[in-house]
């Protein structure tokens, strides 16, 4: 079953057209990875899954997205709501210029969330626990989240994105600034995370879209051209530019 639908998306940046009529099914509760070679619209197309887009001039958006056969783009849609629902990990960590404990405490905060002070601390250690850094930082929780190593900083970002309970995670080259030690980390923790949530993840590497993901989708010039289980893709892909792309004839 879907837990999102893009329904015939075109996206344009002023005058130029980023994404051409793409529609495409995000399983519940599976790892969907968007590959594609640079420019291709994977990231733009990632952005509009909860309206990050918003935020660039000049943007126009044709067609729906649906979350729960609802759509996003409705007028009347609670962008709150909606990014807390869908929530974003993005390629460089950016933890906030605060503790640890207040990176994952702020969406818990602005969402009331919580009713004790005992509702909050349990919330930040379920949330550093999911994202694999409990053990990690739980003795040093006042320290600034700026002075973790990248990975560390990585899965804060993550665990600050889960505190709020989202249903969808989207996750735009998360492992890209990342050491293999490190990567190896991330991708366990996604692993994990799909067993309650649907995540969408764009990479550049394929070798992690195949360890991954259950849906693997190929876009290339601003356009979908093909989406099936990871596995079919890869062995058995429909389209010559498909083929062209994982045998690395370009990209």
């Amino acid at each position: 079953m879907a837990k999102m639908q893009a329904q015939k998306l075109n996206l344009y940046y002023g005058y130029k057209q980023v994404l051409q009529d793409v529609s495409l099914n995000i399983p519940a509760k599976q790892v969907t990875s968007l590959i594609g070679p640079s420019g291709c619209g994977k990231s733009s197309f990632l952005r509009c899954l909860n309206r990050m887009n918003d935020h660039i001039e000049g943007v126009r958006i044709e067609g729906k997205v649906k979350l729960d056969r609802k759509n996003i783009y409705d007028p009347s849609a609670d962008l709150v709501s909606l990014r807390a629902r869908v929530g974003m990990v993005f390629q460089k960590p950016n933890p906030f210029p605060k503790s640890i404990y207040e990176n994952v405490a702020y969406g818990p905060r602005i969402h009331g969330m919580y009713k004790t002070q005992a509702d909050l601390d349990h919330i930040v250690e379920r949330s550093l626990t999911q994202a694999g850094l409990w053990k990690e930082v739980k003795d040093r929780l006042d320290q600034m989240g700026t002075s973790l190593s990248g990975g560390q900083q990585q899965r804060l970002c993550i665990a600050r994105a889960v505190a709020v309970n989202p249903e969808v995670l989207l996750m735009d080259e998360p492992c890209s600034a990342l050491d293999p030690i490190a990567t190896a980390k991330v991708e366990e923790l996604i692993d994990h995370l799909r067993t309650s949530l649907s995540v969408v993840i764009v990479t550049h590497s394929l070798s992690q879209a195949a360890r991954l993901s259950q849906q693997t989708a190929f876009f290339h010039q601003g356009r979908l051209i093909e989406a099936s289980p990871t596995e079919t893709l890869f062995t058995n892909p429909q389209n010559d530019e498909t083929q062209k792309y994982i045998t690395g004839r370009y990209g």
